[in-house]
């Protein structure tokens, strides 16, 4: 059987990149990340796949439903997988630590691939208004990402980050990162893609910084801009069960529907008669006539709703100038906007747009939106898996490029 091209994920997050990689036919060596219920995350999802390629994917399913505990499934994993997720900061003092652990799962191995991004936080227009960014630790967080490259010399690398890196310190971090990449013997090129152009039904662009060993003679692979032919409302949330705010299911939702092209063809409903975590916030009364004035507008007149119209006594916040799109509504008959870590602190930017619901995006639309697929779980709480959703890459276009490089290597 033919050996699989190995990668390490740094900066891992919940593993969207990694799951594309994995889909892809790639096999993870570690995967790198300093929150725990990320960590946790992708401990479940190791678990998946190892049971799913030993013919077991059932006992996950009981994980699923609520009738073993995350410990039992855990433990019918080998504990050297387990410990492959490295629940570190990446720093000069963890380095030592996360290398020996490395070195063990390798064995005789090589690394093909690194792959992830630094977070990207220090590097976004957002953060750097809030205070100098200058003094930030994370801008320098791709130094430790180069001592992974000069250690494990994988013939390829991938570094994922937000659009922001181009224009950080007037480019200056993009200058350092490229600087220090080629002196480890790599050439590399960077380009904005967006998740739309690789089946993702959300608007989405990011930096994707793509290097090779100067020996392997490869170029940056081209990627094709496609016309999306699907719809969130439409194809992306229609089985699932309608809620209200406050309503849903941690555990089993069942379909309402049949499957359909795009949910098949893209994997994200994948072969079970159900999914988790289809569960709302609740909202009170106030945010609920908000939501319906905000897709009534967005409905009916393509509009979004500006904070500051909206009558007097429904507006709580005394600061109507900044952040006035504040409450934003799914697109119903196209492609979402991009999904953003702050999904977490509320879901007043991501509204359903069916009025009959009436309520925030779950857990599992948002997870739709970045195409996870349907059993992929996420790990710890409601707020801790909204947060892990935002912060991830899209699975399908971590397979798309995935895909690419499988072909070039």
């Amino acid at each position: 059987m033919e050996s699989k091209l190995t990668f390490i994920d740094l900066f891992a997050g919940c593993g969207g990149l990694s799951e594309g990689f994995i889909q892809a036919g790639f096999k993870p060596i570690a995967h790198v990340e300093m929150n725990k219920d990320a960590c946790d995350t992708l401990k479940t999802r190791t678990a998946f796949h190892y049971l799913k390629e030993n013919e077991r994917v059932d006992e996950y399913y009981e994980y699923l439903k609520g009738k073993i505990s995350r410990d039992e499934l855990w433990s019918k994993v080998p504990l050297h997988l387990i410990k492959s997720v490295i629940n570190k900061e990446i720093s000069p003092k963890t380095l030592p630590e996360i290398f020996e652990v490395i070195d063990k799962e390798l064995l005789n191995n090589k690394v093909d691939l690194v792959i992830g991004g630094p977070p990207c936080q220090a590097y976004s227009v957002a953060g750097r208004a809030r205070k100098n960014m200058n003094d930030d630790p994370r801008n320098h967080l791709y130094k430790h990402y180069v001592k992974f490259l000069k250690r494990y010399k994988p013939k390829m690398f991938v570094f994922e980050n937000v659009p922001g890196i181009l224009s950080a310190s007037n480019g200056e971090y993009l200058e350092k990162i490229f600087k220090a990449v080629k002196r480890e013997g790599y050439n590399l090129e960077k380009k904005v893609l967006n998740a739309k152009n690789f089946n993702v039904l959300q608007d989405r662009k990011r930096v994707i910084i793509i290097g090779w060993r100067k020996e392997l003679k490869f170029e940056y692979p081209k990627f094709e801009e496609k016309e999306i032919q699907f719809e969130v409302l439409t194809h992306l949330f229609s089985d699932l069960p309608k809620l209200k705010s406050g309503q849903g299911e941690w555990n089993v939702s069942k379909y309402v529907k049949n499957t359909n092209t795009y949910l098949e063809s893209t994997g994200i409903r994948n072969g079970i008669d159900f999914t988790t975590q289809h569960i709302a916030r609740f909202n009170n009364e106030n945010d609920l006539k908000i939501y319906r004035i905000a897709v009534e507008k967005w409905i009916s007149e393509n509009k979004r709703l500006n904070y500051a119209e909206l009558p007097k006594e429904l507006i709580k916040h005394s600061n109507t100038k900044t952040f006035s799109n504040r409450f934003q509504v799914v697109n119903h008959k196209g492609i979402s906007h991009t999904v953003v870590a702050h999904i977490c602190a509320d879901g007043h930017y991501y509204i359903h747009p069916d009025i009959n619901q009436n309520r925030s995006i779950t857990v599992r639309e948002a997870a739709r939106i970045q195409s996870f697929p349907d059993d992929y779980f996420f790990e710890s709480s409601r707020t801790a898996a909204f947060k892990q959703i935002g912060n991830a890459v899209p699975v399908l276009m971590a397979k798309g490029i995935a895909d690419k490089i499988k072909e070039m290597i």
